[in-house]
């Protein structure tokens, strides 16, 4: 029995479409960093982008367990000289970009590299209801039906 090892050119990718709207953010984050590296596929291959892509609607929606809503801060550097800044989930979530949340967690999931970087270009983030990948005819997922845990309303 020989190791199967997948090519570019062999890979299959699929459009999924997941609904944020009340979902924990970390276990979602967790299920499209799986989706988007493949390992959710028999035919996973490490070195090869086999992963699917995913939509993600009502990112807005999504909800933090505990008292990450408040307490949780997200640092960036300036690159100048005590440039260090900060900013709370509540305050991302409320503002003009409230999708980069779920961005940032599904990022940091990912190992770091070229690969998935690329990777990372397969997932297109929505603050609202709509999507403009119609055409794509993407598969919706019922990720909340998977484990009662996922929906927030018990956070």
């Amino acid at each position: 029995m020989k190791t199967y090892s997948a090519k570019t050119a062999e890979v299959e990718k699929k459009w999924i479409l997941i609904d944020a709207e009340g979902v924990v953010v970390g276990r979602l984050a967790a299920f499209i960093a799986n989706t988007l590296r493949g390992k959710t596929k028999p035919t996973f291959t490490p070195h090869i982008d086999c992963g699917d892509n995913v939509i993600v609607i009502n990112a807005d929606k999504a909800v933090l367990t505990g008292k990450k809503y408040y307490d949780k801060k997200y640092y960036w550097h300036t690159g100048f000289p005590g440039g260090i800044k900060e900013r709370t989930a509540r305050a991302i979530l409320e503002g003009r970009f409230p999708e980069r949340v779920l961005e940032q967690a599904v990022k940091r999931m990912m190992p770091g590299g070229p690969l998935s970087r690329a990777q990372l270009k397969n997932l297109r983030i929505y603050s609202g209801a709509t999507h403009p990948h119609e055409a794509q005819s993407p598969v919706s997922v019922d990720f909340k039906a998977f484990n009662a845990k996922n929906d927030g309303k018990r956070a």
